[in-house]
């Protein structure tokens, strides 16, 4: 833990910046690497038709590891520094941990004796695959002299011809280097509009092709995965209408060119020739909208730059529009502005007009975030105890060296550049807490799990806080503190009440009064020395980073499916690899837990393997049942169940959470409105829906999703992306 000691310099008229003092829990003197069992391992990734898609041999990595998390790792990780590739996790830790170290002194926070015990219990907490940055600090910490290492951006978009093309120059080096941006393009002038110089403009829809075309063209990363890219529009802009229908408007010609005879798979020629693919599209909605669906009323539809009224329409028309298009084709998803800026803990400032393409990161314009994710399955012994101390130490070493990338990392602008550091936003965040629930033996859909999930985020959270508080200590609170203090202070009692709401009764005894505590002393001490950092968590869909952590589930998702599928190689010579299926592990860890035996477990399991499904005649009871629902299938988890779980948690987010609502194929149009409405209700930030089958690229198998791009295996869809479960490609977003 971090306790916070005061000295004074040779210069006995002012004190010596106060520093840091770090306890080591994970490894006391030894080093980390003395902890784990290294082994030598091939790795080798065969494509769908049992060609290999990426080989290497002799790579060194912890006994433990799984092949697949290995396979992950080494494909998109290991770099190439000075003419030689990395061939052991020992080299990728040290490149991203040694940065790190030599910072936490530079900056001032640690003196070098710390440092050292920073670096090691860090270290250690990668290489167990406790937490795991976001990938852009794995692509290019160590990589480059001043890396990008902020996963997320949000840009503002400008009206003139200049700002627009300065915005689109701006987003190719951020999908360069292997990160997301979002822009709100409510500014852009309609069609109707007219220009300064005569004329009328292009319109939004014009420009918004020229930016999917750019992103199209970008491989993220450069080996990476594509381009991530969120636009958001205004539910009064005078294109909205035509928004709304971009995609599934662009889905009824795919489904013209599939009949005609045109090769329609994911990289095929139809979606080569279709518009808007390369984003995720958001409309933005405030309450007065919401009422006015309500209500029945009508819609005004303004000019962007003196708000004259374009067009009114019925808002009630508007809406199942938008249900209508996201049934079609999944998009667009909602982002509810009026609660966004409830909880926007700068809103003296600026409002909160964007995010990023997944929708975690909320923040004003012009800002980035750097994400890490906490692997929850970590933090529960043989017997399901939660090890609390092993969390918060966990949440103070990493949110320590998140705050630390922000000082030495590249930006794409200097305005982004300059807001970053005078604000410090942060996304800390938790994964694989569907396997977590599994691990528990309690359904996702439970008042139980419900608990669960409310209680770590805002324990997650208040910790994230406080150490950003003593961080503020050491170097002062972010330099918009002091104008935003009234909005940040109104936001922390926020979170401090909603976490009273919490159902204690369903949790351990002790956690009510560790939250409550953290949550007082985060409200009390926003009026004495403030915070370092305007934001601290976020839930991120960790599709990548789960991998590398060998995490079953995603971010806050549930299990998507029980059954798993691997392209292996046969190791005989000149012979074609073969595809295997198995189950998920913690499927079986539920099992131990709900008291079956071995051979009970043996028999469910080779009976899933056989069929697909879990035969309910093999559980001991109908409430097993509930355990076992995953977010496809034959007996799916509701889209209301997946709804309640992101309002439990929302409250304690700094940001948002990116997950998609699967429905199933036979959901209605009014089936979509009824969950959008829902999310509103139930206070979320933003909200997508992804039906089943509604994409062009799906094939017919029920579980699996569109194919890989680079190694065309099927995919899931995880958070808000569409991930590839055999070479961890992210293909896009849905």
């Amino acid at each position: 833990m971090f306790i916070i000691e005061s000295s004074r310099k040779i210069h006995r008229e002012k004190d010596q910046m106060t520093q840091l003092r770090i306890t080591p829990l994970y490894t006391g003197s030894r080093p980390a690497e003395s902890f784990f069992k290294w082994k030598k391992f091939d790795s080798e990734i065969l494509d769908s038709e049992q060609k290999s898609f990426f080989k290497r041999t002799n790579l060194e990595f912890p006994d433990f590891w799984s092949s697949f998390s290995i396979d992950i790792t080494a494909s998109k990780y290991f770099r190439t520094i000075n003419g030689k590739q990395e061939s052991s996790l020992k080299q990728l830790v040290e490149r991203v941990t040694k940065k790190l170290k030599s910072e936490s002194v530079k900056q001032g926070y640690l003196d070098s004796q710390n440092a050292r015990v920073f670096e090691n219990e860090l270290k250690y907490i990668l290489y167990s695959q406790r937490a795991a940055f976001n990938s852009p600090v794995w692509f290019n910490l160590g990589v480059f002299k001043q890396p990008q290492t902020s996963a997320c951006f949000i840009q503002s978009a400008g009206d003139s011809l200049e700002e627009i093309f300065d915005l689109l120059k701006n987003e190719s080096q951020i999908f360069k280097y292997g990160s997301g941006s979002g822009s709100n393009f409510s500014n852009l002038r309609s069609y109707h509009e007219k220009l300064d110089s005569g004329g009328y403009s292009s319109g939004l829809l014009a420009f918004l092709n020229v930016f999917d075309t750019a992103a199209g063209a970008i491989k993220s990363g450069g080996i990476t995965r594509r381009a991530a890219k969120m636009v958001i529009v205004d539910v009064d802009h005078p294109e909205i209408e035509d928004f709304i229908k971009l995609k599934s408007h662009e889905e009824d010609k795919a489904d013209a060119l599939l009949k005609a005879g045109f090769k329609g798979d994911f990289e095929g020629e139809i979606l080569a020739s279709l518009k808007g693919q390369n984003a995720n599209n958001s409309v933005r909605v405030t309450d007065q909208f919401m009422k006015a669906v309500e209500q029945n009323k009508g819609w005004a539809l303004r000019a962007r730059k003196n708000k004259a009224v374009i067009k009114t329409v019925e808002a009630k028309g508007l809406w199942q529009s938008i249900a209508k298009a996201a049934h079609r084709c999944a998009d667009p998803g909602l982002q509810f502005h009026d609660t966004i800026n409830k909880w926007n803990p700068c809103a003296e400032s600026d409002q909160i007009y964007g995010s990023n393409p997944c929708s975690e990161f909320m923040f004003l314009d012009d800002t980035s975030c750097n994400l890490a994710s906490i692997n929850l399955i970590h933090f529960l012994d043989a017997d399901n105890n939660f090890l609390l101390e092993e969390f918060q130490h966990t949440i103070k070493i990493i949110f320590l060296a998140q705050e630390l990338l922000i000082d030495f990392s590249k930006y794409p602008t200097t305005k982004i550049g300059i807001n970053s550091h005078n604000f410090r936003p942060l996304g800390l965040g938790f994964t694989n807490l569907g396997s977590f629930f599994l691990k528990l033996g309690i359904a996702y859909d439970s008042n139980e799990s419900r608990a669960w999930a409310a209680f770590i985020t805002s324990l997650m959270t208040s910790e994230a806080y406080m150490n950003s508080h003593q961080f503020a200590k050491v170097r002062g609170p972010f330099k918009h503190y002091v104008k935003n203090k009234k909005s940040f202070t109104r936001v922390m009692k926020l979170h401090a009440k909603e976490n009273g709401k919490i159902d204690w009764s369903l949790l351990p005894p002790d956690f009510k009064a560790i939250c409550q505590e953290n949550w007082k002393r985060v409200v009390t001490e926003a009026t004495g020395k403030g915070f370092r950092n305007a934001q601290s968590t976020v839930i991120a869909p960790t599709g990548t980073i789960s991998f590398f952590m060998n995490a079953e589930t995603t971010g806050i998702e549930p299990e998507f499916s029980f059954i798993k599928y691997k392209n292996l190689v046969t190791g005989k010579k000149n012979s074609a690899g073969v595809k295997i299926k198995f189950v998920n592990q913690y499927f079986e860890h539920a099992l131990k837990t709900l008291q079956y035996s071995q051979q009970e477990i043996e028999v469910i399991k080779t009976k899933l393997l056989d069929t697909g499904y879990l035969d309910e005649k093999l559980l001991k009871s109908a409430a097993h049942k509930k355990v076992f629902q995953t977010a496809v299938g034959s007996d799916p988890i509701s889209p209301l169940a997946h709804l309640k779980m992101m309002a439990a948690v929302q409250s304690f987010v700094s940001g948002a959470i990116s997950k998609t609502i699967n429905l199933p194929s036979t959901s209605t149009v009014d089936d979509v409105a009824g969950a959008y409405l829902t999310a509103w209700e139930l206070g979320l930030k933003s909200v997508a829906i992804y039906r089943d089958k509604s994409k062009l690229a799906q094939p017919l198998e029920a579980l699996e999703g569109p194919k890989c791009g680079d190694c065309n295996s099927p995919t899931e869809l995880r958070g808000g992306c569409f991930v590839c479960l055999n070479c961890g490609t992210s293909i896009a977003c849905g």
